[in-house]
């Protein structure tokens, strides 16, 4: 069985994530393989994605990757049987400017998949068949070729809607839910609270497919998918090829409750380039591993600061090794974390103490959407003159730093980074950056990566040769690694914890 199909919405916050969570449950509970996508660079939407199909959620963004790179992982994740939802993010049509660029609508158009498109039945009825018209009409040929209605009132406003939307619009009603009880998605930073912080992550996920059972119109949708042709792309890429020679390195990614944004790419893209990576919490483990580098992502260090402060001896041992020469890339809330301190909620919390920085937090978002830089300056993973392309979104900024001490290796085309100008901190072999870069995009991230790793390993002990391959398999899965995307690098036996 393989088909494909997305599910959009007419903004942000109109139930497309909760919808797609419940159509997702609700197959794989039938013993559908569902493959899970999220349009744009989304990681909390693409982590409860995850969850609920017990299966390693990719992101799909064509300004990060590119289209061709898009179209390859696409391919390559439904290259077996299942059935593929994407979920889209805001509106149909919104992109990065007033022609929608890179909109859900165009990544629909570059899959040829067809489009469900959920509408806030609050307060409507006639109405909404204008607004799924207008969305036919706006670009056509568009392949929008369904509606769920979310919060309908009751059953009479259900049929009402139902009526006006399949006579004015010419395309079926697949589902009509009203305002569920007992599903607590909470918000956060204009997103969902992560799968990993919530109490009852996997409640919520069963409470939605029960809902979909009752509610969504499940066979009609899964003609729909089915009846998509078959999808080929390109060849594939180097990251979906046989693993690269090269001496095997151990590259730690820290994922705890602090630290969960990974896109599941990039740690292939690291693993398929000789790294053997291994799992590292910054909560409880008393110090790091031996290491020829470390990848400290981003997530939400502030609700964790007060256990990461607390794990002294762990902060001291990530000063210690940045001091001696470690290398590591930082994004986002891992850059937080290798600073001296941070402040939130009117609290100060000492950090690792690596970078001569301390952070606050503001009420507003200090960096919010894509960015693009180009790399001005010697750092320890990229070329001087390489252009690269990212996302940020952190409320966090500078209070105070030693600027003099620090380097900046980018410089911002777009994107707020550090200051508006730069970013891309240097200090020892560091690189703390605002911008969560797709390894799909940019072939040199994990190149650069695996190459200073190798740097450091080399100088650090010579030429003695770790045993082992950096692809066998190590035994190691776990259901919690989901949230992360780890659990499709531990399905391929690319993760460990030694």
């Amino acid at each position: 069985m393989q088909g494909r199909i997305l599910i959009a919405g007419l903004r942000g916050s109109g139930g497309k994530t909760a919808l797609s969570l419940a159509l997702i449950a609700a197959w794989r509970s039938r013993g559908i393989r569902v493959i899970p996508f999220k349009k744009g660079p989304d990681y909390i939407d693409a982590a409860w994605l995850a969850l609920a199909a017990g299966e390693p959620c990719s992101s799909l963004d064509s300004f990060l990757m590119g289209d061709q790179a898009v179209r390859i992982c696409f391919a390559e994740r439904t290259r077996y049987p299942g059935l593929a939802v994407i979920e889209g993010n805001r509106g149909l049509f919104d992109g990065l400017d007033q022609r929608g660029t890179y909109s859900t609508a165009a990544l629909a158009r570059l899959l040829d998949v067809s489009v469900v498109l959920v509408v806030d039945a609050v307060k409507t009825t006639r109405t909404a068949a204008a607004l799924v018209l207008g969305c036919q009409h706006l670009e056509p040929g568009l392949p929008l070729r369904g509606v769920i209605l979310n919060r309908v009132a009751g059953s009479r406003h259900e049929k009402l809607m139902r009526q006006c939307i399949e006579a004015e619009c010419g395309i079926p009603v697949l589902g009509a839910v009203p305002s569920l009880s007992g599903i607590e998605l909470p918000e956060r930073h204009l997103g969902l609270l992560p799968s990993a912080e919530h109490p009852e992550a996997r409640r919520v996920i069963a409470t939605l497919a029960r809902a979909a059972e009752q509610y969504l119109d499940l066979d009609a949708l899964q003609t729909l998918a089915q009846s998509a042709t078959f999808f080929a792309a390109e060849p594939p890429t180097a990251e979906f090829a046989a693993p690269l020679s090269g001496p095997p390195v151990r590259i730690g990614v820290v994922r705890d409750a602090a630290f969960q944004f990974y896109y599941p790419e990039n740690l292939e893209a690291l693993a398929r380039r000789g790294a053997r990576l291994i799992e590292v919490n910054a909560l409880t483990d008393p110090a790091l591993p031996d290491l020829d580098a470390l990848y400290l992502g981003g997530g939400f260090p502030e609700t964790q600061a007060a256990a990461l402060a607390a794990n002294q001896s762990f902060r001291t041992s990530v000063r210690e090794a940045v001091a001696a020469g470690l290398p590591v890339y930082a994004e986002c809330g891992g850059v937080l974390f290798l600073g001296e301190s941070l402040t939130f909620q009117g609290r100060t919390f000492p950090m690792a103490g690596a970078l001569p920085i301390t952070f606050s937090f503001s009420a507003r978002p200090q960096g919010h959407g894509y960015t693009e830089f180009a790399v001005e300056a010697e750092n320890p993973f990229f070329p001087v003159g390489t252009r690269l392309r990212g996302h940020e979104f952190h409320y966090s900024r500078v209070q105070s730093w030693q600027e003099a001490s620090l380097g900046f290796a980018f410089r911002l085309q777009r994107g707020q980074g550090f200051d508006g100008k730069r970013d891309g901190i240097t200090k020892h072999n560091v690189l703390a950056t605002y911008s969560h870069v797709h390894a799909l995009g940019h072939r040199a991230w994990a190149e650069g990566i695996v190459a200073r790793a190798r740097v450091y390993q080399r100088d650090r002990l010579g030429a003695e040769d770790r045993p082992g391959s950096p692809t066998a398999s190590l035994g190691y899965s776990r259901k919690e690694d989901l949230e992360a995307g780890f659990y499709l690098a531990a399905k391929s036996g690319l993760i460990s914890k030694v």
